[in-house]
């Protein structure tokens, strides 16, 4: 196909993903890579074209293992794509899945590519535990030593306590330049907007209540079984609580403030594995192999704020759509905000609704208006299937076009905060 300039339409025309799978404390059967090739695979095996045609593959992954270096060409060649389809890996913390979706429509929308396989994967269970820095200069030190002597001097100054891990994970999930966890910056918005534990609480159990609805109905047939090398067969996000109650959660502990807060595991998105893709197609590309159509996208936005209040990023990039597209919020028929934490999401929905915030941090003239929560996350969210980080940005879009065809309505919009004070947002309609 030919490759002119052009500002064409980008359809999403296919998607997958696993099921996701709830971190048990040991590393878990899936590396990010097996992730997405296992999700990618019947997705790949029911189109109309071959996995060589595609333009390129791009990927979010936040932390890929050591044998993973530069993700999406590993998934890529694992694929079939062959050694002429290039493919790169983006990082946008919690928003690489979505990053990787707008990377692709930048190049279809110029007329670089016409097919992409666009998505994230993250295996959380795989997060590294590192050498700590002391370790890591008495290492050096001994490697330099070149007499038996000056060896057994490194080994007398060493310390069981330079053995201490440095836990990837926690690391990663720490904003290095304010110094807050993604769980103190709930706090802070907790605060702010008097988001009281029982709200906090009756959301998250409603996740957990909508997501086992979704399960028991069929309606997440986006989902590929997984097989592990032993044989076993995973086909349902494992971390959803079919029993969960306000009145149960009511009575776990804070985590990240315990003696004031009221952020705690149960109203937290948890810790998971899991890979989310779709394929994005040009409109000569839908043409020429008579390809469905799930949804168009129409729109997409990056914002920034202050660390502390990263959760407040789907706000921040969701204003900007709205305006340019001159929507009103009953103008959207379903949306799709990330559930990093409860307390995040209620924060986005109290921030629209707030005069002085619209006025002060989105420069409106007053409230944006109230989102009605029978239209957000209709089939759960992270809190109750949770966020594999560098996917959920990709799993959040892909469901969206999965709720309009099943509802059979026409606009849909997904936003994700994204630590370290950005959020991202992405607007979505169906004919």
């Amino acid at each position: 196909m030919s490759k002119v300039s052009t500002n064409q339409d980008v359809f999403i025309v296919d998607g997958a993903r696993t099921p996701f799978l709830k971190n048990t404390g040991v590393p878990g059967p899936f590396t990010a890579s097996d992730l997405a090739v296992q999700a990618t695979r019947p997705l790949l095996a029911r189109q109309p074209f071959a996995a060589s045609v595609l333009d390129e593959v791009i990927m979010g992954c936040i932390m890929p293992s050591p044998d993973e270096a530069n993700i999406a060409r590993i998934i890529a060649l694992r694929l079939g794509c062959g050694d002429k389809v290039p493919a790169w890996t983006v990082q946008r913390n919690c928003g690489s899945g979505m990053q990787s979706i707008d990377c692709a429509v930048s190049n279809i929308r110029s007329g670089r590519s016409h097919l992409v396989l666009a998505g994230g994967t993250e295996s959380m269970s795989h997060a590294p535990l590192m050498f700590n820095q002391n370790f890591a200069n008495w290492l050096g030190r001994f490697s330099a030593a070149k007499s038996f002597r000056d060896k057994l001097t490194q080994v007398i100054r060493f310390r069981p306590g330079m053995l201490s891990p440095v836990i990837a994970l926690l690391r990663g999930l720490t904003d290095p330049v304010v110094g807050l966890n993604m769980g103190q910056t709930a706090e802070v918005l907790a605060y702010r907007f008097k988001i009281s534990r029982k709200l906090m609480d009756d959301y998250a159990a409603r996740s957990h209540q909508r997501l086992a609805a979704a399960q028991a109905e069929g309606r997440m047939s986006e989902i590929e079984t997984l097989y592990d090398t032993r044989g076993k067969f995973y086909n349902f996000d494992s971390g959803v609580r079919t029993d969960s109650t306000a009145e149960k959660l009511a009575k776990l502990k804070p985590v990240f403030d315990r003696d004031f807060g009221n952020v705690t595991a149960g109203n937290s998105s948890q810790i998971t594995d899991g890979a989310a893709l779709v394929i994005l197609a040009s409109e000569q590309a839908v043409q020429k192999y008579k390809l469905p159509v799930l949804g168009r996208i129409i729109d997409s936005q990056w914002s920034a704020l202050m660390p502390q209040q990263m959760g407040l990023g789907p706000v921040h990039a969701m204003t900007p759509i709205m305006q340019r597209q001159k929507l009103a919020i009953q103008d959207v028929d379903y949306w799709e905000i990330n559930e990093a934490f409860a307390a995040q999401v209620l924060a986005c929905v109290a921030a629209w609704n707030d005069d002085d915030y619209c006025r002060n941090e989105l420069n409106l003239d007053g409230a944006f208006g109230l989102l009605d929560q029978e239209k957000l996350n209709v089939d759960g969210g992270a809190v109750a299937l949770g966020h594999p980080v560098g996917t959920s940005g990709a799993r959040i879009v892909l469901h969206l076009c999965q709720v309009l065809a099943q509802k059979k309505v026409h606009r849909g919009m997904a936003a994700i905060c994204i630590g370290g004070g950005q959020g991202g947002a992405m607007l979505i309609e169906r004919d």
